[in-house]
């Protein structure tokens, strides 16, 4: 089984992601790396620790553009954090609202999640409980799975 290591976010707000996710989030900056040529862009890299050793790396292209909207659900992709507690929870509610950063929340039945937004527009997510350990694999997921790839109409551009 693989297990998730880092992420890599583009930024188009280089500073204001360093002061929101410094700042904002209080993730420790665990590293900055820098370079001249990455597709042709000089770029910046800031890489902040996680909990269990994982990463979440900002990437800053200098001169790249923001890509158009796709049409998709802002949150149809989004990066979820989770606290142990509903206690938690409610520090980062107060938090993010301490900073002015609008939210969200979502009841998901079994887990409640506060949703917002970094300053390039990126969703982030706090849940809680955090998700249990993977259950054993449903031997029927791939077979639903591929029934309901099967009757989507493939669209084209």
């Amino acid at each position: 089984m693989l297990n998730l290591d880092h992420v890599v976010i583009p930024v188009w707000e280089a500073e204001a992601s360093l002061d929101f996710y410094a700042g904002t989030l209080g993730l420790p900056l665990a590293q900055t790396i820098t370079g001249d040529d990455w597709g042709g862009r000089p770029w910046l890299m800031l890489i902040f620790a996680l909990e269990g050793g994982r990463e979440l790396v900002l990437v800053n292209l200098r001169g790249a553009s923001r890509p158009a909207p796709d049409g998709l659900p802002a949150d149809s992709r989004h990066y979820a954090f989770s606290v142990d507690s509903p206690a938690a929870q409610e520090v980062w509610r107060a938090r993010l609202a301490a900073a002015g950063v609008e939210s969200w929340e979502e009841d998901h039945g079994d887990q409640r999640s506060i949703y917002f937004a970094d300053p390039n527009g990126t969703i982030l997510e706090i849940t809680t409980p955090p998700s249990a350990a993977a259950p054993a694999t449903d031997p029927a997921a791939l077979q639903r799975a591929r029934d309901w790839i099967a009757a989507t109409p493939v669209l084209t551009r």
